[in-house]
C-alpha cells in the first residue's frame, strides 16, 4: 500500500449526534461555502495542531535559544499566512477561532475581494480555473493565501469572466 493513503488529515467529532455542534457546523459550511464537513474538520484539526504547538512552546523554558527560535519561526509562519496580526504573541494562538483559519482560504479571499457574488460561486470559479494568484492558476479552494499574495488574487487574463468585469478590454479586441 502506498504511503499516506490510509491516514486522514482531520479528526471527526467524538459524538456523532450533538444538535448544537451540528447546527454550528452547518452555519460555518453555509457561510464559507464549504463542500462538506470534512473540509471543516480539516480546518479544525489544523487549528488544534496550532494550539497544541503553542502550548508545547509555552510550556518549555523560554530562555532556551532553541525554543526561542522555534517560537519565532512558528509565529512568523502564522503571521505570514495572516492567521495572526503582527502584534500578536504566542499566547494569542490559544484564542484563535475556526473562522480565523477559514478566512485565509482562497475561496473566501476571492469572495471578500468581490470577484464572486457568493462563496459557492467563488469555489466554482477556482475549480474551473478562472482564478490566479500572482499569475499562477490555482484550482484548490482550500489553498491558504499569504498576506502578501492577497492583492495578487485576480481573474486569469484569458478568462471570459475577466472580460465581463472589464468590458473595455473586450471592446479593444
Amino acid at each position: 500500500m502506498p504511503l499516506g493513503t490510509d491516514t486522514k488529515q482531520y479528526e471527526t467529532p467524538n459524538h456523532p449526534y450533538q444538535g448544537e455542534r451540528i447546527a454550528s457546523e452547518h452555519s460555518l459550511i453555509d457561510r464559507y461555502g464549504l463542500k462538506n464537513k470534512e473540509e471543516l474538520w480539516r480546518a479544525q484539526s489544523e487549528l488544534r495542531s496550532y494550539r497544541r504547538e503553542a502550548r508545547e512552546l509555552l510550556g518549555q523554558a523560554q530562555g532556551d535559544e532553541v525554543v526561542q527560535r522555534r517560537s519565532e519561526e512558528f509565529l512568523g509562519r502564522l503571521k505570514r499566512v495572516g492567521i495572526l496580526d503582527e502584534a500578536d504573541e504566542l499566547g494569542d494562538i490559544l484564542s484563535l477561532e475556526i473562522e480565523d483559519i477559514l478566512e485565509r482560504r482562497l475561496q473566501t479571499v476571492v469572495y471578500r475581494k468581490g470577484l464572486a457574488n457568493t462563496t459557492q460561486q467563488a469555489r466554482q470559479y477556482i475549480t474551473h480555473g478562472h482564478i490566479v494568484v500572482d499569475g499562477q492558476r490555482h484550482r484548490v479552494p482550500s489553498y491558504v493565501v499569504d498576506v502578501d499574495e492577497e492583492e495578487l488574487v485576480a481573474f486569469e487574463e484569458n478568462s471570459p469572466l475577466a472580460d465581463e468585469l472589464h468590458p473595455e478590454r473586450a471592446e479593444g479586441q
